[in-house]
């Protein structure tokens, strides 16, 4: 994992970190459930023009995501040190457990 002092590198030197830090699979579904409900509120959004949805996007993500951290993996969420990389992290995981590349 090539890192410069407490930086990574690369996305693709990230992602596996990441995905150990989302070892739990109570907490890779919460954070599946997270980002669903984060997409429905983009997609009302988008359909309402309505700016509140984009708020309610983000805390629902977020929360269901922190609470899976917090409560059953036991680990600090990557979005306090890494926030670009995890969001992207957030979005590929995403991919593959709809891929069914990794366990859900």
């Amino acid at each position: 994992m090539p890192k410069t002092g407490n930086r990574f590198q690369t996305f693709a030197d990230f992602y596996p970190f990441y995905l150990a830090e989302h070892n739990n699979l109570t907490c890779r579904r919460l954070h599946f459930v997270g980002s669903t409900l984060a997409l429905v509120c983009l997609f009302k959004l988008i359909t309402t023009g309505q700016p509140v949805w984009l708020l309610y996007g983000l805390l629902t993500g977020y929360a269901f995501a922190w609470v899976g951290h917090f409560f059953f993996e036991k680990n600090r969420p990557a979005t306090f040190k890494y926030p670009l990389y995890s969001f992207m992290g957030d979005w590929v995981m995403y991919k593959d457990i709809l891929t069914r590349k990794i366990p859900f």
